[in-house]
């Protein structure tokens, strides 16, 4: 899909119109372009319609910046993926693409085996949300050997010099927006503490997840630091606090656990990090079954229907909004522009190393939703309907 294919194409029209002399000078062009021995031995009406259509749809396509991308989401068990792939999807298809969209299942083999066929099946670009950053290296491989363009989506992909671009809300801000809430909520540079809060983040395997938490606990670390919070559970680092696959069944396991060995005597419990709501999910779903105390104060991020339910309600506090809209339309913009033969746009190009050099980034900017925004964020600008929310 680049110019230079367009260029020959009309060139070869001309000249092979100026020689055969008959018919318009694109069906030369299609004649010409399938086989020059063709047109040696035959007249050029007696070439395959077949033929002369797909040079003609080839040569569209290369105008107007048409062309098939393959799009592979990790999962449809969580709402935003399912909101990401159809935005994606329908701004892709508006934009004159042809698109394969694909769920995982949250399997890494069954991802490998459809990022294949999509290499396989006449893919010219890849947009991948990968379910393990460091399981991609291989298929990815067979990207690299036929040009095709690989965009990673909101996860980085890891150790692959495969990837062209990222493109993904600042997930670092993303924690230090949720860290700067519970900050600001327990007023923690003028209380007297202490405070307990407990950790919850995402996945090992997401690179996002360790932003997420980096983030946040730059902001909370300090005052862990100086006693005026307290971690009861002692639970601190990355790798404990981590949720598998952000399983809202493992957060909640988890959250019975810590309330009964820390709580289950009335202990206040003042804050909980979620890193994202199906997480802060789990651990409202284990507080409503086993704490008795002041409720505390949770975070989360994606603002899932059932969250912002959850938020209305007053059981969680705040949701880290990322509108898929804006990413999916900034996404579509880097196909066009890769697709079209140029570069794509991005804004940062020193953060995200994936072990083979810097990836060339573009970060959208995430807000916080609570019960005193959510409205106009997330209904007056059609994310979500009343309806949904009740």
């Amino acid at each position: 899909m680049k110019k230079k294919l367009l260029s020959v194409l009309l060139t070869t029209a001309m000249v092979a119109s100026m020689l055969v002399g008959c018919g318009s000078s694109q069906g030369a062009a299609e004649s010409t372009s399938t086989s020059t021995d063709t047109q040696e031995t035959a007249p050029a009406e007696d070439a395959s319609s077949e033929t002369t259509d797909a040079a003609a749809d080839t040569a569209a396509d290369t105008a107007t910046g048409g062309g098939k991308v393959g799009v592979a989401m990790p999962t449809k068990d969580l709402q935003r993926w399912n909101q990401d792939g159809s935005n994606m999807e329908a701004q892709l298809k508006e934009a004159g693409y042809e698109v394969d969209l694909q769920y995982a299942s949250n399997d890494i083999p069954t991802q490998v085996s459809q990022i294949e066929n999509m290499i396989n099946s006449g893919c010219e670009l890849l947009v991948i949300a990968s379910i393990d950053g460091d399981s991609l290296g291989t298929v990815l491989e067979q990207a690299k050997e036929k040009n095709i363009p690989v965009i990673a989506y909101d996860r980085l992909i890891m150790n692959s010099d495969a990837v062209t671009y990222y493109a993904t809300f600042d997930n670092y801000m993303v924690g230090t927006k949720q860290g700067e809430y519970i900050k600001e909520k327990l007023d923690l540079d003028n209380a007297d503490g202490p405070f307990n809060i407990e950790l919850v983040t995402g996945d090992p395997g997401d690179n996002n997840a360790r932003f997420f938490f980096g983030g946040a606990m730059d902001v909370l670390q300090p005052y862990i630091d100086a006693g005026k919070l307290v971690v009861k559970s002692g639970q601190t680092d990355f790798e404990t606090v981590a949720t598998a696959n952000w399983s809202t069944e493992t957060a909640q396991s988890r959250m019975d656990a810590i309330i009964s060995a820390n709580y289950a005597d009335g202990t206040k419990l003042d804050a909980v990090l979620c890193s994202n709501d199906s997480t802060a999910l789990g651990v409202t779903n284990s507080l409503e079954a086993n704490y008795t105390g002041e409720w505390p104060i949770i975070t989360g991020q994606d603002c899932d229907i059932a969250n912002v339910k959850n938020m209305i309600a007053g059981k969680q506090s705040m949701s880290i909004f990322k509108d898929t809209r804006t990413l999916a339309s900034k996404v579509v913009e880097m196909v066009d522009a890769v697709m079209k033969g140029g570069e794509a746009p991005v804004n940062d190009t020193e953060t995200y190393d994936n072990g083979t050099g810097v990836i060339p980034s573009y970060l959208c900017e995430p807000v916080f939703a609570d019960a005193s925004n959510y409205k106009e964020l997330l209904v007056d600008s059609g994310y979500y309907t009343e309806a949904d929310l009740q």
